[in-house]
């Protein structure tokens, strides 16, 4: 059994470039990323992309990082994975919609209140990506911490201990974000 040292070590060697450190530290995480991707793809029948193959792709994200990515602990690994696996649907979906005749976007905005809701690979994650990366340039917190909730699916208090923060103001910058960008995606 590998406990949280023997990750948090193996973290910091990747840090430092050790390419075998990271394989070791998703060899051990592998089984809670793909219930991230399978949480993040329930309900998506028909789709050409699975658990499996996100958290392969969100892995080659990883690995493409040039050493930039900084793992400090297990909640920044697990962060950083949901970046990745954030752009690789968002890439998904652009390609897929790319292929289709007329792939022009529509506008959907939706964001739901439940962190548990899969995400949708359809036009509103393009919508939705577009408007996270325009708070990201307002307010960097606010759309951390909807990266982290919708997109890692860790709860308030997870993401209260990543930030450094009180769980009260975790969840009104939740709510804070949310409006933003239901506002941001309904102007598109």
């Amino acid at each position: 059994m590998v406990d949280a040292m023997d990750i948090t070590l193996w973290l910091g060697s990747a840090r430092a470039g050790d390419r075998e450190a990271l394989d070791r530290v998703l060899t051990v995480l592998y089984q809670e990323l793909r219930s991230m991707a399978r949480r993040q793809l329930a309900g998506q029948n028909g789709q050409t992309l699975n658990a499996t193959a996100l958290v392969h792709e969100s892995y080659l994200k990883l690995l493409g990082s040039g050493g930039g990515a900084r793992f400090d602990d297990r909640a920044h690994f697990f962060a950083y994975a949901a970046s990745a696996m954030r752009s690789v649907m968002v890439d998904h979906v652009r390609s897929r919609l790319a292929r289709k005749r007329g792939g022009d976007l529509k506008r959907v905005a939706e964001i739901p209140e439940d962190s548990e809701s899969p995400v949708r690979l359809d036009d509103n994650l393009l919508a939705l990506d577009a408007a996270l990366n325009r708070l990201h340039d307002v307010d960097e917190r606010l759309a951390k911490v909807i990266e982290l909730r919708y997109f890692a699916g860790l709860s308030e208090l997870q993401i209260a201990e990543l930030m450094q923060r009180s769980e009260r103001s975790i969840r009104r910058d939740w709510q804070k974000a949310r409006l933003l960008l239901l506002a941001s995606m309904q102007e598109r």
